[in-house]
């Protein structure tokens, strides 16, 4: 007699906003994808941190402006209670004081409230297999404010990259700096997205950096990008 099959576990979510008019319909539209689930709703941050104790919780798609506790504060709250459980900003919000802020609290994704349903759920899954993902207008934001905050030495473009990066993983890297992601990356080196992938994990552990915001700095610091 056969074993049944053990159905995939659904991501469980929590979508925060203080707006209801937002809250309420993103979170019906989350709900209608197979593998998320939302587990609560929450109108700031306190109530946010509140979902996650009842837990258990995958992903927080979080806003950032939001009375009580705004979202930047809860995700550095949650990222020393609860550190599996992953955050995706969904904000209006796109200044160098959020995006920094947001990043530099621990959340893995930011997305701006132009984002579709499918660009919503590709982060949340990323995010929870711990990927990071950026808006483009994000990602431009982020390397204006490293380009002009902290120019890479002309002298020694590469030294802050180890020596045992391969060239393939080099190419990866001055490509995240550029701004693409991985279908881009794949397309533009005529590899598999999962190729690219196992490159960025390989260099990831070999450079020791944390997310693709950290990559996307340590390239332009390189003279990579």
């Amino acid at each position: 007699m056969s074993e049944p099959i053990e159905e995939p576990r659904r991501l469980r979510v929590v979508v925060a906003d203080d707006q209801a008019a937002v809250r309420e319909p993103l979170a019906a539209v989350l709900a209608l994808s197979e593998d998320i689930e939302v587990v609560a709703a929450a109108a700031n941050g306190s109530e946010v941190l509140t979902a996650v104790a009842a837990g258990p919780v995958d992903v927080v798609l979080m806003d950032l402006r939001m009375p009580v506790m705004d979202g930047t504060e809860a995700t550095r709250r949650l990222g020393e209670a609860y550190p599996d459980v992953a955050v995706v900003v969904l904000t209006t919000f796109a200044d160098d004081d959020s995006i920094l802020g947001a990043l530099g609290a621990g959340a893995r994704g930011y997305l701006t409230k132009n984002a579709g349903r499918l660009d919503i759920t590709r982060a949340i899954r990323a995010a929870a297999a711990g990927q990071s993902v950026l808006d483009r207008e994000v990602q431009d934001r982020l390397l204006a404010t490293v380009r002009t905050k902290a120019p890479a030495p002309a002298s020694a473009p590469l030294r802050a990259l180890p020596d045992d990066l391969t060239p393939r993983e080099r190419e990866v890297l001055t490509l995240i700096g550029r701004g693409l992601p991985n279908r881009g990356i794949a397309e533009k080196l005529f590899i598999s997205e999962a190729t690219v992938k196992t490159h960025i994990n390989n260099l990831f552990a070999k450079s020791g950096i944390r997310d693709r915001a950290d990559a996307v700095r340590r390239a332009i610091e390189a003279g990579l990008a």
